[in-house]
């Protein structure tokens, strides 16, 4: 008996190690501009102070946001092979571009086989394997976006944004719906917080914006080209509805995409402004509160 009880006492305890060694992160991959130190993951100044709270264990996955989509998506992968593998799961936030970023990422590369890793970065943010092999993807619990740029910004395709930034290529709208399957997002969930506070100079931009990108982005909305959506206030516009619902006249949302929030008060910009500021403080918010 006191041999079966130790044993059992033994597993007991093995399995509270393993549990106990499971946690769970919170990864802000930014967008066009960049500012954070790339490999530092504790390098907010993209977002705003690093002292303000923005989910469990936050880390800046940093990249230029000047590049090519396919040219830093490396520093994702790296990212999400330290913190999302093994026992340990993430939550991701995504602002603007780094939206077009992680789709691309899980499309592409949610298939294939990862090294389990610890998470320990170097100074290049790159982690060592674990020794616990390997697994298919990453832990993804879900996506929030915050204004998304994954179906492009017209501001792209006029030339408001300078035509020498590789980038800018890529968030041409026909460039950044044809980049990757917008569909394949291996089952994980984007969350979609669209702003619409624009100006002037945004009527550019069909439809509600932000400054920067419309709705037909910010909601999720499929199709080859964007086109215009508004909130249900504005009648001389289709309706982009809330959660996945079709759209008013019909076009759909791509899948496992879903309107989480629309500014209806027309009150968030795109921009951080260095403060975690305009739509990034909704999802911010979000992140707090649900990202444990």
């Amino acid at each position: 008996m006191l041999r079966i009880c130790r044993g059992v006492f033994v597993l007991f305890a093995l399995s509270v190690g393993v549990f106990a060694s499971a946690t769970n992160y919170t990864l802000w991959i930014n967008g066009r501009t960049g500012g954070g130190q790339i490999g530092n993951y504790d390098s907010f100044t993209y977002w705003g102070p690093a002292s303000t709270a923005a989910g469990v264990n936050k880390k800046a996955v940093n990249w230029d946001g000047r590049s090519r989509i396919a040219d830093q998506n490396h520093l994702v992968r790296e990212a999400l092979d330290c913190f999302c593998t093994g026992d340990n799961w993430c939550y991701i936030a995504a602002h603007s571009a780094g939206d077009l970023m992680m789709g691309y990422t899980l499309a592409n590369y949610g298939g294939s086989t990862r090294t389990k890793k610890t998470p320990t970065p170097n100074s290049a943010g790159v982690c060592s394997a674990s020794g616990a092999g390997t697994q298919v993807g990453w832990n993804i619990k879900w996506v929030n976006v915050a204004s998304g740029a994954a179906g492009g910004s017209e501001l792209s395709d006029v030339g408001s944004w300078t035509t020498s930034e590789p980038l800018v290529q890529d968030l041409k709208t026909t460039t950044a719906r044809a980049l990757y399957n917008h569909n394949a997002t291996r089952n994980i969930w984007f969350y979609m917080y669209a702003g619409a506070a624009g100006t002037v100079y945004s009527g550019i931009l069909p439809g509600q914006d932000d400054e920067a990108v419309a709705y037909h982005s910010t909601g999720g909305v499929s199709g080859s080209s964007g086109a215009g959506f508004c909130n249900p206030s504005d009648w001389w516009c289709n309706d982009l509805t809330l959660g996945t619902a079709a759209n008013e006249g019909g076009r759909t949302k791509w899948s496992y995409h879903s309107v989480k929030f629309r500014d209806d008060n027309e009150s968030y910009n795109h921009y951080a402004n260095g403060n975690w500021g305009g739509i990034i403080s909704v999802v911010r918010s979000d992140m707090v509160n649900n990202a444990r």
